[in-house]
């Protein structure tokens, strides 16, 4: 237990780390339409069964061709701004994605929110790697799989309260719109976050 409270301390007393991490869960408990996605295919796109999985795929799709690429792209310098502009871009694709009456816009839009989130995935990994002393690197590593696996779960049932109070499109939209302002409130109250660059984290990671 008091290696555990070490880490989460850690993550805690660590603004790098935990603006990262929070980032994302906001992103993934505002943003997440996917719990929605059955109702979208069956009522508003009326796709059906066929369509409905073509949707689920896409931001997978996306997210697979991202990694790929930043193999060959780096991401750490700006990596700050790199990160608030893809949870940005994901809000907004979140908001077309709600907006969107055409089944391929529909799917378009889900396909970027996969590129744009596979590009803060990345980015917040790099920043958990080069910021993390090694001794701490297995809790911390625990801390972020409780991050990711809870907002998971809790942006499945935020969704599903808030279509049921909202209406379906009134949520997804609702959910972008909200993970638009979290961002731009980041980045006007946290200027050091913003200006984050890795690069020389990385040099030195490397010597």
């Amino acid at each position: 237990m008091d290696s555990l409270k070490e880490g989460v301390k850690f993550v805690f007393n660590n603004k790098t780390i935990l603006g990262a991490l929070s980032l994302d869960m906001v992103a993934v408990l505002f943003g997440g339409a996917v719990a929605l996605l059955p109702i979208f295919a069956q009522d508003i796109l009326k796709v059906g069964p066929q369509g409905f999985g073509i949707l689920r795929a896409a931001p997978a799709v996306g997210a697979f061709l991202t990694m790929f690429i930043t193999a060959y792209v780096p991401v750490t310098k700006n990596a700050g701004m790199k990160l608030l502009t893809a949870i940005f871009l994901f809000g907004v694709c979140i908001i077309v994605f709600g907006l969107s009456t055409i089944f391929w816009l529909s799917v378009f839009a889900l396909f970027m929110s996969g590129v744009v989130d596979g590009i803060s995935v990345v980015i917040r990994q790099t920043i958990l790697q080069l910021k993390t002393p090694d001794s701490m690197r297995g809790r911390v590593s625990a801390v972020n799989s409780i991050f990711v696996g809870s907002s998971n779960e809790l942006g499945a049932f935020e969704s599903g309260l808030t279509a049921k109070l909202m209406g379906t499109v009134t949520a997804v939209v609702f959910g972008g719109s909200m993970t638009l302002l979290i961002v731009l409130g980041t980045g006007f109250f946290s200027p050091s976050f913003r200006k984050l660059d890795l690069q020389k984290d990385l040099d030195a990671h490397q010597e």
